[in-house]
């Protein structure tokens, strides 16, 4: 081998060694992710007993009918119950929050007032806070307030995002003009004119982002539910499937239900990513080019 291949051959290792090694790491991910999803998708379909076996990736002992049926069924068709309060939740939540942190972030984006840039850094440290160290300071106000146990002690809450606030700023850089805003003014639109009829329309894709972002996180909320209900009949699925994960180990019947919940309980956030895919890729490469 001469010296140049030999000096070829010695660059080109490091080149195949780090991809071989990311293509390891890829997989490995993948991995991570997949298989837990398939795992839940096979065992929604096993029997109570196959679920105690190491039968779970064979093609016996198919029950999806009847673990669907004694899911609706469990206590009273509960589950149906938890099922709606999540989408009621999560749905009317989540698009009446992005409204309000999208306009939010407008506002400090396109127009001067006093302090904006400390309130802004407000905005930023909240971000910041955990929302599990929120849940007791909110439950004292839900208890002053007289609606500790209801709707609206889980719902308002979610309704506030500084993280949303935060990308709605963003999104307004990068989607609105200020020429453009100037151009609705100069032909006499006013300001709540300018915003839904021009400005909104831009946003719309910073808009879809920040709604999945909050549908994610309402959907998957979890202790502050917790924390504010005792009446099963307010529970998001989340907290009643912790429930019936919670007396499993009384009552193993519960166990193929939880599964099987828990399958039905990954389907709208999928399907809300996959119908607004488009969008959501949008508002995540705003400001990229200007």
């Amino acid at each position: 081998m001469s010296t140049a291949e030999l000096s070829r051959s010695t660059l080109l290792r490091p080149r195949f060694l780090g991809r071989a090694v990311v293509n390891v790491v890829v997989v490995i991910s993948v991995m991570y992710t997949v298989l837990p999803a398939l795992w839940l998708v096979l065992a929604s379909t096993k029997t109570r007993d196959a679920l105690f076996q190491s039968s779970i990736f064979s093609l016996s002992d198919f029950s999806l009918v009847q673990n669907l049926k004694d899911l609706f069924a469990m206590d009273g068709g509960l589950y149906s119950r938890w099922y709606g309060n999540s989408l009621l939740y999560a749905v009317l939540g989540a698009a009446i929050g992005s409204m309000i942190s999208v306009a939010c972030g407008y506002a400090f984006d396109k127009y001067h007032f006093r302090h904006k840039e400390k309130l802004f850094g407000l905005v930023l440290a909240a971000v910041m806070v955990p929302q599990t160290v929120l849940a007791l300071p909110l439950y004292l106000i839900a208890s002053e307030v007289g609606v500790v146990n209801t709707f609206w002690s889980v719902f308002i809450p979610v309704l506030f995002n500084p993280f949303g606030v935060y990308l709605g700023r963003i999104f307004s850089q990068g989607y609105v003009p200020n020429e453009v805003l100037e151009a609705a003014r100069v032909d006499g639109a006013g300001e709540l004119t300018t915003y839904t009829r021009v400005s909104l329309r831009m946003l719309a894709p910073g808009l879809i982002t920040v709604f999945l972002f909050q549908l994610t996180a309402i959907w998957n909320n979890f202790f502050l539910p917790m924390v504010m209900l005792s009446n099963q009949n307010l529970y998001p699925v989340s907290l009643g499937l912790f429930q019936w994960n919670s007396q499993a180990t009384v009552s193993p019947e519960y166990y193929p239900v939880v599964i099987m919940g828990s399958l039905l309980a990954v389907l709208p956030l999928v399907l809300a990513f996959i119908l607004l895919q488009r969008f959501w890729k949008a508002g995540l490469t705003a400001g990229a080019v200007k």
